[in-house]
């Protein structure tokens, strides 16, 4: 669910970012079919899903929240981490939250043939709703709950969930702090490997290029755009 984060941890490579997002989606080694920088996408958020299971800050937010919602407690702190991360956003990024989720809506659209059948389905969803940048207001993340209760397969208990962030608000945000820069250094070492030296195969982000605003305009057109194709 950690999408915000999953994304801006892709640098400026977009089909890093395709197949980053899109990961969730794939099961197992069905990815052959794709490009072969969807591919590494792919196998980045992996690597991004075992370093933060297995960091002591995240562990330690996770914890806070197992009693109450047991296997939920992993997704919760995911959502609760790109919430911090929006929040933050001016912390790790040069362009606006609107402005590079525009661009990454705009990557989504683009490549929306080869995206995987759970992907178009959430799309318009993620999109019509701006979800990356509703993160950073408790109204959005009540929003996400709400969706991912729905979605889920058992009972989810999320009603206070956004509650229960604020009770300890300050814990989880020096928390997420120590995290993130850590995160940070060890893809930016993984992007260096895949990418040693050479110029960038992909589009890089043009901030004088993006339009930052989501129009509702646009999200109309996006919508029907979604619709002729479900």
């Amino acid at each position: 669910m950690n999408f915000l984060a999953h994304l801006k941890l892709s640098g400026e490579h977009d089909n890093i970012m395709l197949g980053n997002f899109i990961a969730d989606h794939i099961k197992g080694n069905k990815i052959y079919h794709l490009p072969q920088e969807v591919i590494d996408g792919i196998m980045l958020h992996r690597k991004i899903d075992f370093y933060t299971d297995n960091h002591p800050e995240f562990i330690k937010s996770r914890e806070r929240l197992y009693e109450k919602y047991h296997k939920y407690a992993g997704v919760i702190m995911d959502v609760f981490y790109d919430h911090f991360l929006a929040k933050n956003w001016d912390n790790y990024s040069e362009l606006s939250l609107n402005t590079f989720t525009s661009y990454t809506y705009g990557v989504l659209l683009k490549n929306y043939l080869i995206l995987p059948k759970r992907t178009k389905k959430i799309l318009p969803i993620l999109i019509l709703n701006n979800w990356l940048s509703s993160y950073k207001e408790f109204s959005g993340l009540r929003k996400t709950f709400n969706v991912i209760s729905k979605r889920a397969s058992f009972k989810t208990n999320f009603n206070s969930i956004v509650d229960d962030l604020i009770i300890d608000y300050n814990k989880y945000e020096e928390e997420f702090n120590i995290f993130f820069p850590d995160i940070s250094k060890y893809i930016e070492t993984q992007l260096n490997i895949l990418y040693p030296d050479t110029p960038e195969k992909n589009i890089i982000i043009k901030k004088q290029l993006i339009d930052s605003n989501i129009s509702e305009k646009k999200k109309r057109k996006w919508y029907f755009f979604f619709i002729k194709r479900l």
